[in-house]
């Protein structure tokens, strides 16, 4: 090719018990793992490549939720990638970001990378080698593929099953019980009583897509969640499409100020939550009378403390103040053959009952990785940067912000790749991993206190330790990171090669 990238072969099917060799291997066809290809033949030209996606085709998140209304929860302009300018409405549904992935796939030549269907059950690394042996399965057939290095693209949840919490009595529940997750075509809700139980992202979304044609809509929640309502347009990139600005410097200048208005949000949140919070509930109660706003809407916690949904032009509440849908705070005591019981014991009844319960945390794709024979046990080893782990050589992990878009941080982390990978070719190294420190005092992933949604408490023991240096851990912080990482010195003691 004129790029010099390697021209790669791609048959749909592969003779098995026969093993492709190629210099990297990326797992999954997501938001992150397309990215990742584009970085990885943009600037490792002559690096042959291929990327495993488990699922009929790329998307990740956005091909397999099918509920009605499925869209972003971050602006396009920071959640779209640094080197495709974004053009639509800030907040995007699922079929416009696919859309937009096919465009990014098309026009970089990616789909020769790409094996889709291919399930991975196991990952093996052998220092003899210096090699990565990845056993799949496509169609119920083995495939095997070897590696010089691995590239974890496949996100942060199981993508097979959501989380459903296990109450008492379900069995009794005339009705269908739902995870949006695992949305059924033949679902119909017209004119059905429908119970959400869940507050979070998918709650905003599914609840206002589906209120107009069920006969009423009824979110259950434990405790009230953060939002902020506002227009799906960005006015300075408006703007400068009236100036007739070329779209590659408006998705520059827009991403920036994205970006920076972000981190004082994220500040303020910090310094003066009081003030912050009060800015959200008022903003709400443009919506929302007072005593709905302070009955449902008031979160217990502190704002930094979980990620908050934006919801454009404020539809959840809309959705509320016409009467098409309504918001119940309590507990479950059980469910019955017409709906649920309240430990107050209200009773709501309902023809269908959706599980917004949030999913469940996947750590490293839920394959069998060993490190010479010997099973990976992730929670016993360290990170640094939450990307590469001690211990676990040839291997970098994408796991994106929790208040800032993914694809931030999965360009960011593409970028140490590709430089990694240059520099361990131009230093004849086959093998990198990173050392920490001796006697680093050593913590969960994440502090509680930073950060503490269900799934990842739940999850939390799957983790890798963090360390108590900035570089130890996954610090969140997209504004410092982005100024760190193309400094990271990669001749430290921090990272040890083969023959050094």
């Amino acid at each position: 090719m004129a790029d010099g990238t390697a021209t790669l072969q791609r048959p749909e099917t592969a003779t098995p018990g026969e093993s492709e060799h190629f210099d990297v291997l990326i797992v999954g066809a997501g938001i992150s793992g397309i990215g990742s290809a584009y970085h990885l033949q943009t600037q490792c030209p002559g690096t042959s490549f291929v990327a495993l996606e488990s699922q009929e085709s790329f998307g990740g998140t956005w091909l397999t939720h099918k509920y009605p209304g499925i869209r972003s929860d971050s602006d396009l302009y920071t959640f779209g990638y640094r080197f495709k300018p974004w053009v639509g409405a800030p907040i995007a549904s699922a079929e416009e970001i696919l859309k937009y992935m096919r465009e990014v796939i098309d026009e970089n030549d990616l789909e020769r990378h790409v094996r889709y269907g291919h399930k991975i059950v196991s990952a093996r690394w052998s220092s003899t080698d210096n090699l990565w042996t990845i056993e799949a399965v496509q169609n119920g057939e083995p495939r095997r593929f070897t590696a010089g290095f691995l590239w974890m693209c496949q996100g942060y949840y199981r993508h097979s099953e959501g989380y459903t919490p296990e109450w008492k009595g379900m069995d009794r529940f005339k009705g269908r019980i739902v995870h949006p997750q695992t949305w059924p075509e033949d679902l119909d809700y017209a004119g059905k009583r429908v119970l959400v139980i869940g507050s979070g992202a998918t709650a905003a979304t599914v609840v206002p897509a589906m209120a107009p044609d069920a006969a009423h809509v009824t979110v259950l929640q434990r405790s009230p969640t953060y939002f902020i309502p506002g227009q799906n347009v960005n006015e300075l990139a408006d703007m400068l499409r009236q100036l007739q600005i070329d779209e590659t410097w408006i998705h520059e200048i827009v991403r920036r100020k994205v970006l920076y208005d972000q981190d004082v949000f994220t500040r303020r949140c910090f310094e003066e939550p009081e003030a912050v919070t009060k800015e959200l509930l008022d903003a709400v109660g443009l919506f929302l009378p007072a005593e709905e706003v302070a009955r449902n809407f008031t979160p217990r916690y502190l704002p930094w403390r979980q990620r908050i949904a934006f919801v454009p032009e404020g539809d959840l509440f809309q959705g509320i103040a016409s009467g098409k849908a309504s918001v119940v705070t309590g507990e479950i005591d059980t469910f019955t053959e017409k709906g649920v019981r309240l430990a107050s014991g209200e009773a709501l009844e309902a023809d269908i009952i959706l599980t917004a319960t949030g999913f469940n945390l996947n750590v490293l794709g839920d394959i069998a990785f060993t490190i010479d024979e010997k099973p990976l046990v992730f929670s016993d080893t360290v990170t640094y940067r939450g990307m590469m782990f001690s211990g676990v050589p040839n291997m970098v992990w994408v796991f994106g912000y929790f208040r800032a878009s993914w694809t931030l941080r999965a360009d960011m982390v593409a970028d140490f790749v590709c430089r990694l990978l240059n520099h361990m070719k131009a230093i004849g190294a086959k093998r990198v991993e990173v050392i920490p420190p001796e006697g680093m005092a050593l913590s969960d992933w994440m502090d509680q206190e930073n950060f503490n949604p269900g799934y990842l408490l739940r999850g939390m023991h799957l983790l890798p330790k963090s360390g108590d240096r900035p570089d130890w851990r996954h610090t969140q912080d997209y504004w410092r990171e982005k100024d760190e990482f193309p400094r990271i010195d990669l001749d430290s003691d921090t990272f040890a090669y083969d023959g050094q």
